[in-house]
């Protein structure tokens, strides 16, 4: 069967009218995500981003829904409550760009339109202050789970802290990113960061971006070497009861062929960052004696033991990068002075 961005759009618009029907709580929906760019697909892949507004608080924050093998829903539900503060909207570096360019699919009343006029209200979302403010939180969150792995409070399983710390490096990354544009998407962030990291004058982040990762320390073909076990812990988890929503049977190929189709071209590093991030999903959900293949992976990269320190002071000097990028950002657009050096 040919799927084109067009017939899975029209699928969004069919499941937004048709839940909008047997559920009077919703009061808008709207389409997000990879469907609202010009080529959506990676890998031949794509899933359908879709936010249900409700009148009260919903009974469930996320669903996924298989379509086909390569294709599924991922449905946020969300109360009107999360709309109310036009500043706080302005001001949030995920929700305020995904609110700033959705397309609507359903509307009860006028919620959708009048969030969105006072979001672009005096084209002020894109300006620099806001610009600066939506930097500095992503900034300032990353920078406090860093102290969290740095000084933990007790111990912590392995797989509980490299969570963390790759969750510290997306934080960090689209600190740099928003700078220039929205937030990237996880499979896409290898990919998009080298663009995003140029338009910010720091093309040198690039290289310590794939640094942090343990890239330097492939060897040929060592990611392809990977998959299966990869793919054997994704299933395991996958089919447990506690694993992130994002470890989904609906997802496999959403992101192995994503990965595949990465290893397959010229910017093959590129697939470390999603193979990386679930395979650490995964071993978050599994047993002890499941984790080996993780560990031997995560041990080639430098990213577990005596490596994982240091990568963490590695870290450290990053987010420094950052927060020497930001202040630099506020000075030039006359957001702050210029420090005293």
């Amino acid at each position: 069967m040919r799927v084109t961005r067009e017939s899975l759009i029209r699928i969004a618009s069919e499941t937004a009218q048709e839940r909008a029907y047997n559920d009077s709580q919703i009061v808008a929906a709207y389409l997000t995500g990879s469907l609202r760019r010009d080529e959506p697909m990676l890998g031949g892949t794509t899933d359908i981003d879709l936010v249900f507004v409700h009148a009260s608080v919903p009974a469930q924050d996320r669903e996924l829904v298989r379509l086909t093998p390569d294709f599924h829903l991922d449905i946020v539900h969300r109360s009107r409550d999360a709309y109310r503060s036009l500043r706080e909207l302005r001001a949030d570096p995920w929700l305020g760009h995904e609110m700033y360019d959705p397309q609507l699919l359903f509307e009860r009343e006028k919620f959708f339109e009048f969030v969105q006029a006072g979001l672009r209200a005096g084209f002020e979302f894109e300006a620099p202050p806001l610009t600066l403010e939506r930097c500095r939180t992503l900034y300032s969150q990353a920078r406090r789970l860093w102290l969290e792995l740095s000084e933990p409070a007790g111990p912590a399983p392995m797989e509980a802290q490299l969570r963390r710390y790759l969750h510290v490096i997306y934080l960090a990354a689209n600190a740099i990113a928003e700078l220039t544009g929205p937030p990237l998407a996880e499979r896409r962030l290898l990919l998009e960061f080298p663009q995003r990291a140029a338009a910010a004058g720091r093309e040198r982040m690039q290289a310590a971006l794939f640094g942090l990762l343990g890239a330097s320390q492939l060897q040929s073909g060592q990611l392809d070497r990977w998959l299966p076990d990869w793919r054997i812990d994704f299933e395991a988890a996958a089919s447990g009861a506690n694993a992130d929503p994002r470890i989904h049977p609906a997802r496999l190929n959403y992101y192995e062929k994503a990965i595949r189709a990465m290893l397959g071209s010229e910017s093959s590093l590129a697939a470390l960052w999603p193979l990386l991030q679930t395979w650490t999903l995964a071993a978050n959900a599994l047993h002890e004696e499941q984790l080996k293949a993780w560990q031997s992976a995560c041990t080639d990269l430098e990213l577990l033991g005596s490596g994982f320190s240091e990568r963490t002071q590695g870290l450290d000097h990053f987010l420094d990068e950052i927060d020497l990028l930001l202040e630099e950002y506020g000075v030039a657009n006359g957001l702050t002075a210029s420090p005293l050096r």
